[in-house]
């Protein structure tokens, strides 16, 4: 036997290794936050280029369906590129993934997409971290093992707050909530937190790329369906407009991917706990690319409240040995 084959290290040693580096850990975990954060100014300028207006409804619930297609079939090749079983399911199988493209793709997005309508991206992105607070209270009734901590109850009331005090008017007895916007943000991220403790179960039973990948096509498919159904179009192709639609569909399939991987080699805490960089550069990117305001105090101090929250709910502490 050569040197080199003794000292050639194993493929998978390699992957968890690389994976595993802090280093690599920071900077893979920062480009998804700013995937998912990017998304917010993506797609209001996504209502400009395809020329969709403030209220129509199908329109937005077609443009979200080519969105979630393409990043469905995306996510099919690569896992059938990587030699996962992406066809041959049971008929049982393929319901529940229909159960949970419906729910966590179709029905959780037909909220998000009308409610960034009529809010802010800066807003949405500050709201749609409500994703994180309702998942703990959601696990303390689901999960015996996921209890509510006085660590985790403290960040979502401090979280909570956040998200009362960026819908402070002008003055601080001035109240601007609307159903259709800031609301239907907030519905979005319940119906999203729900969704995933069902996706969760049904990961244990098969491959997390295969499952998002079919939920994310069928999750498309219905809004195509029901966008279509309802007299909506998608007009306005262009290079530019394309482009942007291209880049949605991918940003979700990378970010999934990159975090997958993250997860599969590093403990859940160590990688979750960047989830409070999701508002920052949603806010940061809504205010430049959109030209909006980030610099109110009301949006700075309820950026720091939720990011503070996320922080709290999401960090693992870890127990020091007795001497």
């Amino acid at each position: 036997m050569s040197v080199s084959s003794k000292t050639a290290p194993l493929p998978l040693a390699g992957v968890s290794q690389f994976f595993s580096r802090p280093k690599v850990v920071v900077l893979l975990a920062t480009l998804c936050c700013l995937l998912w954060g990017s998304s917010y100014p993506a797609i209001k300028n996504g209502y400009a280029l395809f020329h969709i207006a403030q209220g129509d409804i199908p329109g937005k619930l077609v443009f979200a369906g080519y969105r979630f297609v393409m990043a469905g079939m995306v996510l099919l090749a690569i896992a059938a590129a990587s030699g996962k079983a992406v066809f041959g399911m049971s008929s049982r199988t393929m319901a529940r993934l229909s159960l949970l493209g419906l729910t966590q793709t179709a029905i959780q997005y037909v909220f998000f997409y009308i409610g960034l309508a009529y809010t802010t991206g800066v807003r949405g992105s500050i709201l749609n971290a409500t994703t994180t607070f309702f998942s703990v209270l959601l696990a303390h009734f689901i999960f015996h093992n996921d209890r509510i901590t006085p660590r985790k109850a403290l960040g979502c009331i401090v979280g909570f707050a956040g998200v009362l005090v960026v819908n402070f008017g002008q003055g601080l007895l001035d109240f601007e909530f609307t159903l259709l916007g800031e609301g239907f943000i907030v519905i979005a991220a319940f119906v999203l937190s729900a969704a995933s403790i069902y996706g969760k179960r049904l990961s244990q039973g098969m491959d997390v790329m295969v499952m998002t990948g079919w939920q994310l096509g069928i999750g498309g498919v219905f809004l195509l369906i029901a966008g279509y159904a309802a007299g909506g179009t998608l007009s306005g192709f262009t290079v530019v407009s394309t482009s942007l639609l291209a880049y949605l569909a991918v940003l979700s399939s990378a970010a999934f991917c990159i975090w997958s991987l993250l997860l599969k080699y590093n403990p859940v805490g160590t990688v979750s706990v960047f989830n409070f960089l999701v508002p920052v550069f949603g806010s940061a990117l809504s205010a430049l690319f959109l030209d909006e305001s980030i610099l109110e105090w009301k949006n700075l101090l309820a950026l720091l409240l939720v990011c503070s929250g996320i922080w709290l709910v999401t960090r693992v502490v870890t127990k020091k040995p007795a001497a």
